[in-house]
């Protein structure tokens, strides 16, 4: 490969010393500067040190303070190689405990990084060694899986190098990590949501839109859509909890003022490894002039296909090629999916270049889709005796009723044939009992794999609403995406290209509800917070099926630890492995999963905000003898502090320090 020689040594090590040489943003480790270095050849064991400590972090030219790995935000590269020895030495200079979790790295459970689940975690001033074998490659990332300290700073990238030949070929590489940082602090944050879900929303409905969206639709139209809005007390635009309106986004550690640029030659082929290690942010990104070649998902190679633009969730990555052929600069545009911000950064023969930021698009509105209200039989709807799908609805009886956490997109239902008045107060939460509620628990046996009714059960105030259906959407771009004619990822197109070693049809299906009340900010698994549910037992050495049911209007990104998620995209003996999904409002996402990793694994979305506030379980594999405790929390040791109140049980709130 075509890349700047720099030993192992001063690539892992020198990171540190970079801070102070980092005048134009921040403390930006060496691979923000360079390419990447050649992987070593050493026989010895990889041994890595990695010390977490606070520093001042200058983020566009104030001043504020960071938890730094090695000295750097992002931390530094880890690169390891497939098959060899690895000590990774992680030194704790903080006043408070610390961790360090290896994503989507299989590793044996007591060196997975998860306080209170698979080990301790870092005293103050101690050191803890994680050692373990990689038997996989690709591009991955670490993160701190304590409180908030992976917002405010403790994130690095990690290359696992191939021990056969990669059959990616490529002449330079470059790691492209997004992150989301804020200068206020994580507390605060949280505070805000707990008080009001969408403080952080300033892209909702005005008078200005109102207006431009009475010119487009006719006022008619335009009055009755934003009263049926405001009498869910919903907004089409809540997309993201914490927005741009907070956030300063960042590549590599950079703003797009300080413009991060990598270097190439015309005609070279150039590998970007795409990492998301934002808290609450998704991005979708492009790079205006050239044709991207996807080739790995999560770390994991994939059939090559080629896209104009892709959405990226929390905590995934992508690997792609691009071809420069022009000596010109091209800009790297990451937009959040709520387009109230981006980052951009630069690809470019020469230092000192730059190219055009694109036009920035309007943003998206969520739809009935997202809602799960299916259109059909609705072209003439009448609200006596309104039919929506399987539902009947009498309007008599709905007077009262609130629709609390229900969005709707009305700009194809016939408003002249509808009275509003009757449908103030809908309750959708009294719809609970339409679908299955399993709470995590076996369902179906095989075939059919259809989860038995539960009219009885609902999830009580964990949860606001239940769509009328849950369908796959694993063939659609994304709100917001698609509209354009550009060619966007889809999880359909994604290949691996080998077979998985384990084809074995499942043996049985667990189903697993996401969760949400947005009044209340609670998050959760089948309406249970984290210390509300107990631990979701896979057999050792099973196949099972494992389905999740988004029944919010929001995307989660569901990441397993431990194990992958072969999803269940039709692709038969190619169906892709992925340690995240993103997984859309209202979606139903099967996946299958080998459980071949004896032990306790964290199992939760990766908005950071969501899981503290109770979107996370653990999974617990087990020999089919071993007995399994009623509530497994109880099992846990290690500090606990980052997680909700174990003592008061008090619906999510969190045990954080005062801001000073």
């Amino acid at each position: 490969m075509n890349n700047i020689n720099i030993t192992r040594r001063r690539l892992l090590q020198g990171a540190g010393a970079l801070g102070a040489l980092a005048a134009m943003e921040g403390l930006l480790p060496s691979y923000a500067r360079v390419a990447l270095a050649l992987p070593s050849t050493s026989t010895k064991p990889d041994v890595i040190e990695l010390v977490i400590s606070e520093n001042p972090f200058k983020v566009n030219g104030r001043v504020t303070k960071a938890i730094t790995i090695n000295g750097t935000v992002p931390g530094p590269l880890v690169r390891l190689r497939e098959g060899h020895d690895t000590i990774l030495r992680v030194t704790n200079h903080l006043k408070t405990s610390t961790s360090i979790h290896w994503h989507g790295v299989l590793v044996p459970t007591e060196m997975d990084g998860v306080p209170g689940v698979s080990f301790p975690g870092i005293d103050a001033g101690k050191t803890f060694e994680y050692r373990y074998t990689p038997k996989q490659n690709g591009t991955y990332w670490y993160h701190s899986h304590t409180g908030t300290q992976e917002q405010v700073g403790v994130y690095g990238p990690m290359i696992i190098d191939p021990a056969k030949p990669d059959p990616v070929q490529y002449d330079r590489e470059y790691i492209v990590m997004f992150s989301d940082w804020t200068f206020e602090s994580p507390q605060s944050i949280m505070r805000k949501l707990k008080a009001q879900s969408d403080y952080f929303n300033y892209q909702q409905q005005t008078l200005g839109t109102f207006i431009k969206d009475a010119k487009e639709k006719g006022l008619s139209n335009a009055w009755d859509e934003y009263k049926m809005w405001s009498q869910m007390r919903m907004s089409p635009t809540d997309l993201s909890d914490v927005t741009g309106s907070v956030y300063t986004y960042l590549l590599n550690g950079m703003t797009s003022d300080a413009n991060w640029t990598g270097i190439f030659k015309p005609g070279e082929k150039v590998r970007l490894r795409f990492i998301n290690a934002g808290v609450m942010t998704i991005h979708d990104v492009r790079i205006p002039g050239l044709k991207l070649t996807v080739v790995a998902a999560d770390g994991q190679n994939v059939q090559p296909f080629e896209i104009d633009e892709f959405r990226i969730g929390v905590a995934e990555t992508y690997d792609v090629i691009v071809e420069p052929k022009e000596d010109r600069a091209y800009t790297i545009f990451a937009e959040t999916s709520d387009r109230s911000g981006f980052v951009r950064g630069t690809l470019a023969p020469r230092h000192g270049m730059s190219a055009p930021i694109p036009g920035r698009r309007p943003r998206p509105l969520l739809t009935m889709a997202d809602m799960g209200m299916s259109m059909s039989g609705m072209s003439d709807m009448d609200m006596p005796g309104m039919d929506m799908g399987n539902m009947k609805v009498d309007s008599g009886n709905m007077k009262g009723m609130d629709m609390g956490g229900m969005k709707m997109d009305h700009s194809k239902m016939d408003h002249s044939k509808m009275n509003h008045d009757t449908m103030k107060g809908m309750d959708m939460a009294g719809m609970a009992g339409m679908a299955a509620m399993n709470s995590g628990k076996d369902t179906s046996p095989i075939p059919g794999m259809t989860p038995v009714p539960s009219p009885d059960e609902n999830f009580g105030p964990g949860n606001a609403m239940v769509p009328m259906e849950t369908v796959s959407r694993l063939n659609e771009p994304g709100t917001g995406l698609g509209q354009d004619g550009r060619k966007v990822l889809l999880y359909t197109d994604l290949k691996t290209i080998e077979p998985f070693y384990d084809q074995r049809p499942p043996s049985r299906e667990i189903i697993v509800y996401l969760t949400g009340n947005m009044e209340r900010y609670i998050w959760g698994f089948d309406g249970k917070k984290y210390l509300e549910g107990s631990d979701i037992r896979f057999h050792h050495g099973e196949r099972l099926r494992l389905t999740l049911v988004n029944y919010t209007m929001m995307e989660h990104p569901i990441h397993m630890h431990g194990m992958w998620f072969n999803l269940e995209n039709g692709h038969g003996q190619y169906i892709p492995r992925k340690h995240t999904i993103l997984v859309k409002p209202a979606e139903r996402v099967s996946a299958l999963v080998t459980a071949d990793a004896p032990g306790h694994w964290a199992f939760h979305c990766h908005l950071l905000y969501h899981m503290l506030m109770g979107m996370m379980r653990v999974i617990h594999v087990a020999d089919s003898s071993e007995k399994m405790p009623e509530e497994s929390y109880e099992i846990m040791s290690g500090d606990m502090s980052h997680m909700p109140d174990i003592k008061n049980h008090n619906h999510g709130a969190m045990k954080m320090p005062e801001e000073k």
